[in-house]
């Protein structure tokens, strides 16, 4: 039987010929040869470790009640297991067994078994939708057709070359790691949407192609609600809340941080620079006593404390 040691465990089938070596000396080892057999592939080896004892090690530093209180922020206590979750190394049963083992109260494991319904759903949806979970569930909200979003990529995007540290420094980080905080997908998937009119479609093809834990269910389903097909209006940030959920790390570097800035407005005046009027959106608003926290909890720069609703990119309004 064959065996991984960079995984540490045994593997269940024999080796094959003409497949991928499995046996390295090391990790170096191992990326002098990935980038012999890939010499067109961008970036290096991520230093996310596969394997079964890494994904025990994860689980057992789980602090569910610590994720409920700072899992937006990026420096916050996530779990980063999804990886694991994603290519079935865990099953959500064994780690939601661990999230109530550790803690004393249903508030304190709350938020985080919440994160493994959502995940149990968007696979369950996908098993109705097919492949139809990659066109638009809903019609956009956003007040401009699907034709008007570009279908391809500009090179700036690909290549990290925006001007703002922020998006460029995110993209950097899902290019070499293959993992993001969930609120940095939020925003990137928002800025490609909405700033640049670029097809969620796209966006969510090309998270795909480098997320270590892209699941085609949640990541395109979790797109559609950023884009507005999949919720009751499109998701949209400024520079007061990402400043405060990144404690401003890129923005003390960026070269637009005192002018030029895209994301340095109001909400109000965001949605207006943004998205053709939609009248009936904006009534329901008012109706339900004003704008979502996820979305006008900060008033510029120095807003206020936003709500508990700004949460991971998967996370839609639910559906009535």
């Amino acid at each position: 039987m064959a065996s991984d040691p960079i995984a540490g465990v045994p593997l269940p089938w024999p080796d094959q010929p003409g497949e991928l070596p499995r046996h390295f000396r090391n990790r170096q080892a191992l990326a002098q040869t990935l980038e012999q057999l890939f010499p067109e592939a961008a970036g290096s080896l991520s230093p996310v470790r596969g394997g079964r004892h890494q994904a025990d090690t994860l689980l057992a530093r789980l602090q569910p009640e610590r994720y409920a209180k700072g899992r937006n922020f990026l420096d916050g206590p996530v779990t980063r297991l999804s990886p694991y979750i994603r290519h079935g190394v865990l099953t959500l049963a064994e780690v939601r067994e661990a999230v109530f083992a550790r803690t004393r109260s249903r508030q304190g494991s709350e938020k985080l078994i919440n994160e493994l319904g959502w995940r149990d759903y968007w696979q369950r949806l996908w098993q109705q939708l097919g492949d139809g979970l990659w066109r638009d569930q809903e019609e956009l909200k956003t007040g401009h057709s699907a034709a008007a979003y570009a279908r391809e990529l500009p090179a700036d995007i690909l290549e990290a070359r925006t001007g703002l540290a922020c998006m460029d420094g995110f993209i950097e980080e899902l290019h070499g790691t293959g993992w993001l905080h969930n609120h940095a997908r939020m925003w990137l998937a928002a800025y490609l949407v909405h700033w640049r009119r670029i097809r969620w479609q796209t966006g969510a093809q090309w998270f795909l192609q480098h997320l270590l834990d892209g699941d085609p269910a949640s990541n395109a389903l979790s797109w559609q609600w950023v884009a507005s097909s999949f919720s009751h209006k499109p998701y949209i940030f400024n520079r007061g809340n990402l400043e405060r959920y990144s404690n401003g790390r890129a923005c003390r570097h960026c070269p637009l941080a005192t002018e030029g800035c895209p994301f340095e407005a109001s909400y109000e005046q965001l949605e207006a620079d943004l998205f053709a009027p939609m009248p009936t959106i904006r009534a329901t608003d008012n109706r339900r006593g004003g704008r979502d926290a996820s979305r006008s909890g900060n008033r510029g720069r120095s807003g206020t404390t936003q709500g508990s609703s700004t949460t991971a990119l998967s996370r839609p309004t639910p559906r009535r």
